[in-house]
C-alpha cells in the first residue's frame, strides 16, 4: 500500500522516493534495511558488516551537487541498453549524467567524479569484455588513485551456468572499495533474466542519490522510461510471421543450418548492421511432460509467472516462462533444500567443485530430478526455484535498408548426445523442426553499438566469420552494396566442405563479381587431409592483411568465443609481428589500441 503525506512524518518527495522504492524490494531486503535502520538508530552508525548503501548521509554537503557519471562495459550491448536507461531516468529528475563506454572514458578524469555507477558483464571464464577492458587494467594497475571521494554502485551482469559467475563486476566493486570509494547502493548480480534485478538496483540508486545529495528537491519527477519509435520491445516482444525457413547445407552435409526471414512489417521496429534479434523461444514439449510426470506434479495447477504475479497452468509455464535446459549451482543448491539425497549434499560442499562442474556440463532439470529425487516440493515451489527463460540473440544477417519490414537469421541446429540422453538446443529445434511460414515467433530488437561499420563508408572493412558468424557480414555487405559504399571489403569464411557447408555461397561469388565484396578468402576443414581454419588462411595472406591494417582498415571477428577468437586474435598479434617488426607487448597493446578505436569489434558467444 502507497504512503501517503498526510499519515507520515516524510515529505512529499520523501514520500516519492519510498513509493518508488518499496514496491521494487524482496522480503530479505526489506528485512535487511529493516535490521539498518535499527542499527543506526542504536548506533548512531552502520555495523561493520553492513553494505554502507546509506552511510553517505554522515557526509556533509554544502551545495547539492546531482553530477552522476555512468560507464558501461557490454559485449553484446546488454549493459549498454541499461545505462541508456538508467541515465534516462536521472535524466528526469534534473541529474547531470554522462554516459560512456569504458573505453571511451578517461580513466584520470575520477579524481573529479563523485557520483559513479557501473554496468558491466563477465565473459568467458570471468573476463572483462573488449570495452571494460582498458578501464580494468587501470583501477587495477599502479596508476590507479585513491578515491576516497568517491561514491560509487555497480550492476553486474552474467550468466549463473558459468562458474565466474559476474566475476567483472565483482572485481571492480573490490577495487573501488580497496582505493577508497564508497558503495553508494549495493552491488547487483544479475542473471541472463535482468531486468526485475536491474530496476530494482536503479530504484534503490535514485533513493541514495537524493539523499547524498541532501535531499534537494527534483525539478522534474518520473515521467515514465523514454518511449522509442516501436512500442515493441525485450519486455513487450512482437510476433512477427516466418516468411521463409530453409536448410542452407546440402544433402549429407554433418549440420544443419536454417535461413529464417521474418517479417516486421506493423511492428516499427528498425535495426542496423551488427545489431542481433532476441527470440523468445518456447521448451521441448516431450522434456516439460517427462519432468511434470517424473515429480508427479498437476500440469494445471497455476502458478504464479512474474513478480506481477501473473498466473499460468505448470506446463504452460515450463514451456514458455522457465529454464529447464540448463543447470546451475544455485539451482541444485535450491534443489538440495527440496531433496534428501545425500549425494547431492556431497556435491555442494566447497571442496567438490571440480566434481560440481563436470556434473552440470551437458544435464538438466530432468537429470537432476532422477539422479537426486524424489523431491518435496509443490508446483509453484518448483517453478520458484528455476530462473526465467531467457530470449536467444542471433546476429541479423539482413540489411534493413536492402530488405524493408524483414529481418533475416542465420540459425545453427543444435543437436548431441550427452549421459545417455539425446539433447537439442531449445531455439535452434524449434526453429528447424516446429517452425513454419505463417508461423509467429515473439522478438525484439537487440542494439550492439559495439559491432558497427565504420561511420566513413571509404573506411576498408576485414570480416572474419565462419559457421553461422557469417551471419552479420552478411548484414554489412547487403548494406554497403545498397549504399553504395566504396571502402574495400574482405571476408573470412569458414566451414567443414565446400560442397554442402558454403553459407550463402551465390551470393559471395555474386558480390565478388560486381565489386561490392573485394576479396574473399575460405577454409574447409574436412575437404583435405590437414584441417584447414580461417586463421591458417589469414597467416597464408599476413603480408596483405597487415598492409589493409595500416591503410586504417577495421576488423570484425564473429562466432565462437573460446576458441575461434582466440586463434584469430592470437594469429592477429603474429602477424603484426612477423609483418610489422612489433613485439609481442607492442602488438597487444596496437590491438588494444584498435579496440579503443572501434577499429578491432568482435561479437563472440
Amino acid at each position: 500500500m502507497a504512503l501517503q503525506v498526510t499519515n507520515s512524518p516524510f515529505s512529499e518527495e520523501q514520500i516519492e522516493l519510498l513509493n518508488r522504492l518499496l514496491p521494487t524490494i524482496t522480503e530479505s531486503q526489506q528485512s535487511w534495511l529493516s535490521g539498518y535502520l535499527t542499527a543506526v538508530n542504536s548506533t548512531g552508525k552502520s555495523s561493520d558488516t553492513a553494505v554502507a548503501v546509506l552511510e553517505r548521509p554522515a557526509i556533509e554537503v554544502p551545495t547539492a551537487v546531482k553530477e552522476v557519471t555512468i560507464l558501461f562495459g557490454s559485449q553484446t550491448g546488454n549493459g549498454q541498453g541499461i545505462a541508456e536507461q538508467a541515465a534516462a531516468k536521472l535524466k528526469e529528475q534534473s541529474f547531470n549524467v554522462t554516459i560512456q563506454s569504458m573505453s571511451d572514458f578517461k580513466p584520470n578524469t575520477l579524481k573529479k567524479i563523485e557520483h559513479l555507477l557501473l554496468v558491466v558483464s563477465t565473459h568467458g571464464e570471468g573476463d572483462p569484455p573488449d570495452t571494460a577492458l582498458p578501464f580494468y587494467e587501470f583501477l587495477h594497475g599502479r596508476r590507479a588513485p585513491k578515491l576516497d571521494h568517491l561514491l560509487y554502485s555497480v550492476l553486474a551482469l552474467g550468466d549463473s551456468s558459468y562458474e565466474f559467475f559476474c566475476k567483472t563486476g565483482a572485481d571492480f566493486d573490490q577495487k573501488l572499495a580497496e582505493l577508497g570509494a564508497k558503495p553508494l547502493a549495493p552491488r547487483v548480480d544479475c542473471d541472463l533474466d535482468y531486468d526485475e534485478p536491474a530496476a530494482q538496483w536503479l530504484a534503490a540508486v535514485e533513493v541514495a542519490l537524493q539523499i547524498s545529495i541532501g535531499g534537494q528537491s527534483a525539478a522534474a519527477t518520473l515521467a515514465g522510461e523514454t518511449v522509442s519509435a516501436s512500442q515493441y520491445s525485450r519486455t513487450n516482444p512482437f510476433r512477427a510471421e516466418v516468411l521463409e525457413n530453409i536448410n542452407l547445407n546440402g544433402r549429407g552435409s554433418n549440420k544443419e543450418t536454417r535461413h529464417i526471414e521474418l517479417s516486421l512489417e506493423g511492428s516499427g521496429l528498425t535495426y542496423e548492421p551488427g545489431d542481433s534479434l532476441g527470440v523468445f523461444p518456447e521448451n521441448n514439449s516431450e522434456l516439460v511432460d517427462e519432468i511434470i510426470n517424473l515429480g508427479s506434479w498437476n500440469a494445471e495447477e497455476t502458478v504464479e509467472v512474474n513478480l506481477q504475479g501473473e498466473r499460468r497452468a505448470l506446463r504452460i509455464a515450463l514451456l514458455n516462462h522457465f529454464e529447464i535446459t540448463v543447470l546451475t549451482k544455485p539451482l541444485l543448491e535450491k534443489l538440495s533444500n527440496h531433496s534428501e539425497s545425500e549425494q547431492l549434499k556431497q556435491l555442494l560442499k566447497p571442496d567438490q567443485s571440480d566434481d560440481l562442474r563436470a556434473y552440470l556440463d551437458g544435464r538438466d532439470l530432468l537429470d537432476a530430478l532422477r539422479d537426486f529425487g524424489p523431491v518435496s516440493i509443490s508446483e509453484q515451489q518448483l517453478v520458484g526455484i528455476l530462473r526465467k527463460l531467457p530470449a536467444r540473440l542471433y546476429s541479423i544477417a539482413s540489411s534493413l535498408q536492402a530488405n524493408p519490414d524483414e529481418v533475416h537469421l542465420t540459425i545453427g541446429t543444435v543437436r548431441y548426445e550427452a549421459h545417455g540422453r539425446n539433447r537439442q538446443g531449445v531455439c535452434s529445434i524449434q526453429c528447424a523442426e516446429n517452425l513454419e511460414p505463417g508461423d509467429t515467433l515473439p522478438v525484439y530488437i537487440h542494439k550492439n553499438d559495439n559491432f558497427r561499420l565504420p561511420a566513413n563508408p571509404e573506411t576498408p572493412i576485414i570480416m572474419i566469420g565462419p559457421g553461422t558468424g557469417i551471419a552479420p557480414f552478411r548484414s554489412f555487405i547487403e548494406e554497403r552494396g545498397e549504399t553504395g559504399a566504396e571502402g574495400k571489403s574482405w571476408l573470412f569464411f569458414g566451414e567443414q566442405h565446400y560442397v554442402t557447408d558454403f553459407y550463402y555461397q551465390t551470393e559471395w561469388q555474386n558480390y565478388v563479381k560486381d565489386g561490392t565484396l573485394s576479396r574473399l578468402d575460405v577454409a574447409f576443414s574436412r575437404d583435405t587431409a590437414e584441417k584447414v581454419y580461417v586463421q591458417h588462411r589469414m597467416k597464408e595472406s599476413g603480408k596483405e592483411l597487415y598492409q589493409w591494417i595500416e591503410d586504417g582498415a577495421s576488423i570484425y571477428v564473429c562466432g565462437d568465443e573460446q576458441h575461434m577468437a582466440k586463434d584469430v586474435h592470437n594469429t592477429l598479434v603474429d602477424i603484426l609481428r612477423h609483418e610489422g617488426g612489433k613485439s609481442l607487448e607492442e602488438s597487444e597493446q596496437f590491438l588494444t589500441q584498435l579496440i579503443q578505436e572501434k577499429r578491432y569489434q568482435r561479437d563472440v558467444y
